[in-house]
């Protein structure tokens, strides 16, 4: 009797060991359902509806695309743009990584900043400030709504990709091995081709393919320029698909995002691949002492930069600004001809500006509190205990970013218009569907960002907590969050800033009553409003440098207070 109740005790021990053991793993299990459903299913559903045709499956919308002239001509568009775009991204990226990583030219933190300033001001507004730039240049006929023009402009606004890149990777070249070839008897020359550019090889290319993907995602500068000069590239086909209505549109579309989707993705994988042998061959830490003395030389130099980078960053966006307070569109810059009266007309008569404008924040808002808060934990696991299954989290997460945003905007069209067959969640027409993509595009950004914050802290440090007895909330407090903060609160505020002036999603996501403020300044563009596109470009880049620098003060007091005993 006492046997089988022991044996009885022990079944209902093992039993209970069980459903823990099932217990702990639904949350597991929930995570993985969550982001499944947000970040792959509009992906699958996209590449579903690419094949649909009259109910069933078919390669029809492929053959036909593929045997229509026009398709070949966008390709042919497409890849001269994107190709032409980043070789001159890469001449300009490399020249001043090599200027400012090698050499001893002066106030290099500055040249930094005005080097960064094409790609962290939103690309549409760089355009319409280059447009007002070529215009204004006096017996010069420099037409940008052309091929040409779109070459030019993509190539300076993602430029700053390939010098991050490049300067990172020179940075870490043992210079060692650069003196042991100097003291071989090689020249400079000799150095360079031999030493520098075989170890600096990976990461250029893989600066150039982050370009080549950026240029391929773009959708504000080949529809301000290319639209209305009628030249066609992928991302603005897809966009004229859907918002054309035709027969079969959206099939159509799909078969054209998948057609750049793969396109990408293969870019992607060729990156990634680029970047681990960028890291295996940078090993050495990084060394900001000039290797390379310019002498007499040097004064030209830094001239020649500072024209380079002041032409580029500024130039462009005090022509802008001219236009933007000129009375009406052509005229000459005189006393006479200024106003403010578009500045009044955006901000106080036309009633979507400021609503654009509240929209764009609460949804950036939002997106960056949901991603700082989910993104931190998903980088918190992964770091801490990386495993498949959240090994398959991330690479989930990261897709929607490495697909072109006219793609990702269409899968969440077909993802959310009617997730399950027969129920519409009222979700595709509303701002619910922008805060849903916005989250779903940009939670890789805070993911990375929290992932590169947690490589620096120990495991050991949390442990020594835990052992003493502090719980979760007391770790994080005391231990975690001083340590994280600067990171994450960096990864939020880029997706704060990213989701504030986002275009491309937003383009074929957004409805009346719903505009955002890239959708309000593109609109203008569209209609031909030159000057009210230009003053609502200026108020919102004074929007961002105000939301920037609340947020460098609010990052210092936050460290202050959590250093604080």
């Amino acid at each position: 009797m006492i046997q089988i109740t022991l044996n009885d005790g022990g079944r209902q021990a093992a039993g209970a060991g069980r459903r823990s053991s099932l217990l702990r793993g639904v949350p597991v299990w929930l995570s993985v359902m969550l982001v499944t459903l947000l970040f792959v299913l509009p992906v699958l559903r996209l590449f579903y509806m690419s094949f649909l045709e009259d109910g069933g499956m078919s390669l029809a919308h492929y053959r036909t695309l593929l045997s229509e002239s026009g398709t070949w001509t966008m390709l042919m568009n497409t890849l001269i743009v994107t190709a032409g775009s980043t070789v001159l991204s890469l001449v300009l990226g490399v020249t001043t990584a090599w200027l400012t990583a090698y050499t001893d030219i002066r106030m290099k933190k500055a040249l930094q900043v005005f080097i960064l300033l094409p790609f962290i001001i939103p690309s549409y507004i760089v355009t319409i400030a280059w447009t007002q730039l070529a215009s204004d240049i006096p017996f010069a006929d420099i037409n940008l709504y052309s091929m040409g023009g779109i070459i030019f402009v993509l190539g300076i606004t993602h430029y700053p990709l390939v010098h991050l890149f490049t300067a990172n990777v020179l940075r870490r070249i043992p210079k060692e091995q650069e003196w042991a070839a100097r003291a071989g008897g090689g020249g400079r020359l000799t150095v360079l081709r031999r030493v520098t550019l075989p170890l600096a090889l990976p990461g250029i290319v893989g600066g150039a393919m982050i370009a080549f993907l950026s240029n391929l995602d773009n959708f504000g500068i080949p529809a301000f320029l290319g639209i209305p000069a009628n030249i066609t590239v992928l991302s603005t086909a897809i966009y004229q698909e859907v918002i054309g209505f035709g027969p079969g549109a959206f099939s159509r579309a799909a078969a054209l995002s998948v057609i750049l989707a793969i396109v990408a993705l293969a870019g992607t994988l060729f990156q990634w691949l680029l970047l681990r042998k960028s890291a295996t061959d940078g090993t050495a830490a990084p060394d900001t002492e000039p290797r390379i003395r310019l002498g007499r030389k040097r004064p030209f130099a830094e001239t020649v930069l500072w024209l380079f980078v002041l032409g580029t960053g500024i130039v462009p966006l005090l022509s802008m600004l001219k236009t933007s307070v000129i009375r009406a569109y052509g005229l000459p810059f005189m006393p006479d001809n200024l106003t403010f009266d578009h500045y009044r007309y955006v901000l106080f008569d036309y009633g979507k500006s400021f609503e654009a404008i509240g929209t764009s924040l609460k949804l950036a808002v939002c997106a960056s509190l949901i991603c700082l808060v989910f993104g931190t934990v998903i980088a918190y696991f992964r770091t801490r205990r990386p495993g498949g299954v959240m090994r398959y989290i991330e690479l989930s997460v990261g897709l929607p970013y490495a697909l072109p945003g006219i793609v990702l905007g269409l899968a969440m069209i077909f993802a959310w218009m009617e997730p399950v067959p027969g129920w519409n969640p009222g979700i595709y027409g509303t701002a619910w569907i922008l805060l849903i993509a916005y989250v779903t595009r940009f939670m890789v950004l805070q993911v990375r960002g929290s992932m590169t914050a947690m490589a620096q802290v120990s495991p050991d440090m949390e442990e020594a907590a835990r052992i003493s007895g502090a719980g979760t909330i007391s770790r994080w407090r005391n231990i975690l969050l001083p340590l994280l903060s600067g990171g994450i609160l960096s990864g939020a505020l880029l997706v704060l800033l990213t989701s504030l002036t986002e275009l491309t999603v937003s383009s074929l996501l957004w409805s009346s009553g719903s505009e955002t403020i890239g959708i309000v300044i593109f609109n203008f563009e569209q209609a031909g409003y030159t000057t009210h596109s230009t003053a609502y470009s200026a108020v919102v880049l004074f929007l961002m440098g105000a939301i920037a620098g609340l947020a460098y003060l609010m990052l210092g007091i936050w460290k202050r207070r959590l250093h604080t005993p």
